[in-house]
């Protein structure tokens, strides 16, 4: 029996393992793209240190980033890739248990490529495109450095085109990711490249990134109108200042790259952008044409279309058009197309409603969506699209039709799956702002680089027909006057967050509208409505008190409560006239096959956040009657949800398990207890619990616990069901 499992365990991994190679490239058709993601070199600091004394050093003329260095004996492999995952647990890792207890460090990628004249023209440019990159990534091509971005969950690009070498010679591109100052995170990160990497050959007047913004500004049964607005960038212009700041030869050949490029296109009078709609099946439902002069640097173009009788998206027939975007340029009375950009689009309408919750192209849906890691288990956090959509394939037979993206920018592979399959998504930006939840998180970049993080987050996103709402940020320290954790132990910080703070850490009313906590708020929602007005802003709230700094902000759209049900009912008294969503529910533990008796006997482990707690099976009950202190049973919470109509919805912590974050234990455990399904992918019991309430009209029988239990002994045996009058157990 034991070998049986253990072959079909390796079996599924096997399958997964050999899915990486073929899934790991974004799902959208990108014409402009090619991976990049092949035949890399990798070594960890620490291992390299003896072939080069001098890069602990620092320096930026590393030999590691030299595209003379020898990295033949360095290892060989494919992106994405996450090195921790490769490690050993243990309890001495800087992360601790919260992050996984698995390593960090430093670790170098470099890859060597040609391009030939057809691969690069004058007239083009070159950029290389990072989907994400754990963290403190800093790229080099040819020994020069093109810059370093720190946030491990956001995307990044750099133009290469200055510093390429002839065709046919040989470049050399060096990235070194730096996850050495641990721990950054409350959960596991992974560490190294591990979202895929694009080649992005662009003519010299082309589509920006993420350059196309469609919105359905009216939706009705009979007719959808489509506004495109696409931003043409012309490199035609001055040197770019992001390049020109590496140092002044980085700028004179910049420059020598646009005077090439000028000349090319020293004829070029008119562009033309055309815009088409295209049904799932090709055919173009709409098309639109603009004439156009380009301007120097930047020109914004607006184009006005319309979709008789649409096919609306929804999260049980997420149909989808492509909006294709092509640029073409009039050269001495010939036209040449030299761009084309696809993205997707769904038409739908909705709405967050102060009274009736959710609306979902006029119909009332309840947002039954949990909330989720990045991980996938034992494949780590490098992204993997089959394995992404197996878990959310999982998460669909349940019932569950929304995902959280907890609590960070999600890859673009996870979005393209949500958008074909029919999920109600909230993409959020930001775990802590400018205070720290552990020694060496975000907050110390937040001032610098929130802004950028924040822009790119939402330019990138905002064409995904899932994404129904922003999330600013979850649980940050900013909702209470004074708040640090900068004392506490991760596992304490991780507790404390959820049990609120004295009365006179709330915004008073003489600071209501001028505290830096309440105006950084501000600031962060008016931001993304200025990138897109067409969803509304929220953040998970772990103080329900209407003296919340970001609730007195006046900012949020969506009221958001993590957890604190006894509040439900008085949010419409508190905040009138505000929809109202929980974006974070729950938190009961499992561990699947594990079942203490009695079962109506009620575990709250921890007791308390500043009490140690040890239970020597190192497991939770799988009965639903085991939860944190601010948490719920799930049924509890469901209950809520699906009785008031007010709320919109919930996101229950967590859909699967993960890597990280073991409460309430510690070492030896180091993966969550908070899953509705375990790591491996296999429903926990309170899964069928769920699929009885989310899917009610199909029949279903779920009894449990297992039957290897002692002759004689009792056993409090447990049903979930729906549409079924009686059953007969044999």
């Amino acid at each position: 029996m034991t070998g049986r499992y253990s072959f079909y365990i390796i079996s599924v991994l096997v399958a997964l393992l050999t899915a990486c190679g073929g899934g790991a490239s974004s799902l959208i058709d990108d014409p402009r793209h090619q991976a990049f993601t092949e035949d890399w070199r990798f070594c960890l600091e620490e291992d390299g240190a003896a072939l080069n004394d001098s890069l602990l050093a620092g320096t930026d003329d590393c030999l590691f980033s030299s595209p003379d260095y020898d990295d033949s004996q360095w290892r060989r492999l494919s992106l994405p890739h996450d090195w921790a995952i490769e490690g050993n647990f243990s309890q001495d890792n800087p992360s601790g248990t919260g992050g996984g207890a698995l390593p960090g460090g430093v670790g170098w990628y470099r890859k060597t490529f040609r391009l030939s004249a057809d691969d690069l023209k004058a007239d083009e440019r070159l950029y290389v495109d990072f989907g994400g990159a754990y963290m403190n990534a800093t790229v080099y091509l040819n020994g020069h450095a093109l810059g370093t971005r720190p946030y491990g969950y956001i995307p990044f690009s750099y133009d290469l085109t200055p510093w390429l070498r002839p065709a046919g010679e040989e470049n050399v591109m060096a990235v070194r990711v730096d996850n050495a100052e641990q721990p950054n995170s409350r959960w596991y990160s992974g560490c190294g490249i591990y979202r895929p990497v694009y080649l992005r050959r662009v003519p010299a007047v082309h589509v920006a990134q993420w350059g196309t913004q469609v919105t359905t500004p009216v939706v009705t049964p009979s007719l959808a109108s489509v506004v495109v607005t696409t931003t043409i960038e012309n490199c035609l212009a001055e040197p770019k200042a992001e390049n020109a700041s590496v140092d002044d030869a980085a700028a004179d050949a910049n420059a020598n790259v646009n005077e090439t490029a000028a000349a090319a296109n020293a004829a070029v009078v008119q562009a033309q952008l055309t815009t088409s709609i295209l049904d799932a099946n090709g055919r173009t439902v709409a098309q639109g044409d603009t004439l156009f002069t380009p301007a120097p640097a930047e020109s914004l173009i607006t184009q006005h279309l319309s979709v008789v009788d649409p096919h609306l998206w929804g999260i049980s027939d997420p149909y989808l058009y492509t909006v294709e975007t092509r640029l073409t340029l009039l050269r001495d009375g010939h036209a040449a197309s030299v761009d084309r950009v696809h993205t997707p689009l769904g038409v739908r309408s909705f709405a967050f409603d102060a009274q009736k919750g959710f609306i979902l192209n006029g119909e009332r849906v309840k947002i039954n969506g949990v909330c989720l890691h990045h991980d996938l288990g034992c494949l780590g956090a490098a992204v993997n699209v089959r394995a992404i959509e197996r878990q959310l394939q999982i998460l669909k037979d349940m019932g569950c039709n929304g995902i959280r993206c907890s609590h960070n920018p999600p890859s673009d592979e996870l979005l393209d799956l949500c958008d074909r399959m029919g999920f109600i998504v909230m993409d959020e930006a930001f775990d802590m702002w400018r205070k720290k939840k552990t020694a060496h998180d975000y907050a110390r970049y937040f001032n610098q680089w929130h802004e950028r993080d924040l822009r790119d987050l939402i330019v990138r996103d905002r064409n995904h027909p899932s994404i129904f709402i922003w999330s600013i940020g979850n649980e940050v320290l900013e909702q209470w006057s004074q708040a640090d954790a900068d004392t506490l132990s991760l596992a304490e910080a991780n507790l404390i967050l959820n049990f609120g703070h004295s009365s006179d850490q709330l915004a008073q009313d003489a600071e209501a509208s001028t505290s830096v906590n309440t105006l950084l708020t501000r600031k962060l929602a008016d931001r993304v409505r200025e990138l897109d007005p067409t969803r509304p802003v929220t953040a998970g709230c772990n103080e329900p008190h209407p003296g919340n700094h970001l609730f007195r902000s006046g900012a949020l759209d969506v009221i958001g409560y993590n957890y604190h049900d006894t509040w439900f009912a008085s949010v419409p008294e508190h905040f009138p006239g505000r929809p109202f969503i929980v974006t974070e529910s729950v938190s009961a533990l499992m561990t699947r096959g594990y079942y203490r008796m009695p079962s109506d006997s009620l575990f709250i482990w921890p007791e308390r956040w500043d009490k140690p707690f040890f239970e020597p099976s190192f497991s939770c009950s799988s009965y639903d009657n085991c939860h944190v202190p601010w948490g719920s049973t799930h049924e509890t919470s469901e209950r809520h949800v699906q009785n008031t109509d007010f709320i919109s919805g919930q996101y229950i912590w967590t859909g699967f398990d993960y890597l990280g974050e073991p409460t309430p234990y510690g070492w030896p455990a180091r993966s969550s207890y908070f899953g509705i399904v375990d790591l491996a992918g296999f429903p926990k019991d309170v899964y069928y619990m769920y699929q009885s309430q989310w899917r009610p009209t199909e029949p279903m029988l779920h009894l449990f616990p297992h039957w290897n239990w002692s002759e004689g002994q009792s056993v409090d045996l447990w049903a979930y069901f729906s549409c079924t009058d009686e059953a007969e157990l044999f």
